[in-house]
């Protein structure tokens, strides 16, 4: 069977005539021997159509779904996100307060903002964070406050807090936390505030994360049947004969990918958007080992504290068997007290009874004499 390429769709430039401009740039050169051999054969890989680009990577997302050139992109596809009709209006500028802190595993991170006001955070994590709902509200939150502060500005005099529309943080996850893991078979996660008891309100937080490797599972050996499903391969997938078959089922990607392949065209550029690219996937694994080493360092001290904690039960249970055996001691020593005691009346009495025995005995041998003596007298007299 005749393997599907994207060479099959579109005019790609041969390996030879790829390698040919780099060499004759020494610019483009040096930075070319500056990868290694596998960034090299992917970087080539990309340039001939052997495999696909990476939409998700920050520098391409941007190129394919810019709202002032292809505004309707990003719009609909936020559109079958949100399950509502939205109109991106303009990419707004990342705020340089926001939390920075935490490690960076971002792949592309933009904020625009919607026709009505709205305002959407769209965040791609080539690894997922720890405490991805934390994150994410911290996150809404300064997006709710931006808005409070622009929407306050440009009117003071006659805010009104009517005024202040919902923000959206969604979230793609490369590789997901272990969170989403426990629902194999969903691949989209909406929260909103509700009420308990079913009273309404705006509270204009909206948050919607999706897993994309779960996606992928969830799609193997099954055929794209959806428009969503159509956006989602899109944006995950580098296979060739995935995007062909993308492609040939919903014709409207090829424009996209027309983009991207004229892109392909520009070396210099793609060099150095893939060059970008390989630095912040190098950052995001430095700071992903960092993160590792830190959860195990937490998870050796958890351990420590633990057996610090049994060490400190058993010193105490030790302690208290002394005492223990301590008051035995005491109260064996208190008996043995008293029984001396007892020992000392018992012979004292003992000696006592022997005196008064000694002294019954003296009186007997005299009364005994007197005895002797009368009957002597008496023998005597008659």
């Amino acid at each position: 069977m005749h393997k599907k390429t994207l060479q099959n769709l579109f005019c790609y430039r041969k390996r030879e005539e790829v390698l040919a401009e780099i060499q004759s740039s020494w610019k483009l050169n040096d930075l070319f021997i500056s990868w290694n051999e596998e960034q090299k054969e992917a970087f080539l890989d990309i340039c001939t159509g052997q495999r696909g680009v990476k939409i998700l990577f920050d520098s391409f997302f941007k190129e394919v779904f810019n709202p002032e050139y292809n505004p309707q992109r990003l719009s609909r596809l936020l559109s079958l996100l949100l399950k509502k009709k939205v109109r991106v209006l303009k990419v707004l500028p990342n705020d340089t307060t926001r939390i920075t802190v935490w490690p960076s595993f971002l792949i592309t991170d933009i904020v625009v903002e919607f026709e009505d006001g709205s305002i959407a955070n769209i965040e791609v994590q080539k690894i997922g964070y720890r405490f991805p709902g934390e994150r994410a509200a911290c996150y809404s939150a300064d997006l709710l406050l931006r808005q409070y502060k622009r929407v306050k500005d440009r009117d003071s005099k006659n805010f009104n807090y009517k005024n202040i529309r919902p923000v959206h943080v969604i979230v793609f996850f490369e590789h997901s936390p272990k969170e989403f893991h426990a629902f194999p078979d969903t691949y989209l996660h909406s929260f909103h505030a509700v009420s308990d008891t079913k009273l309404e309100m705006n509270l204009l937080q909206n948050f919607l994360f999706v897993p994309l490797d779960i996606f992928h599972k969830t799609m193997e050996n099954k055929d794209i049947n959806t428009e969503l499903e159509a956006w989602l391969t899109f944006l995950s997938t580098d296979d060739p004969e995935q995007i062909y078959n993308l492609i040939r089922k919903f014709p409207m990607f090829k424009e996209m990918y027309e983009d991207i392949f004229q892109l392909c065209q520009n070396t210099e550029k793609v060099m150095n958007m893939y060059s970008k690219e390989l630095a912040q996937l190098d950052h995001n694994t430095a700071e992903y080992m960092v993160d590792e080493m830190q959860k195990d360092l937490d998870k050796a001290r958890n351990i420590i504290q633990k057996k610090d904690d049994e060490l400190k039960l058993k010193e105490n249970t030790i302690q208290s068997q002394n005492d223990e055996l301590k008051l035995k001691e005491n109260t064996i020593q208190s008996q043995n007290d008293e029984l001396k005691l007892k020992e000392n009346t018992i012979q004292s009495q003992s000696a006592e009874l022997k005196l008064k025995e000694d002294t019954i005995q003296s009186q007997n041998d005299k009364l005994a004499k007197a005895y002797a003596l009368i009957e002597q007298l008496q023998n005597t007299w008659y």
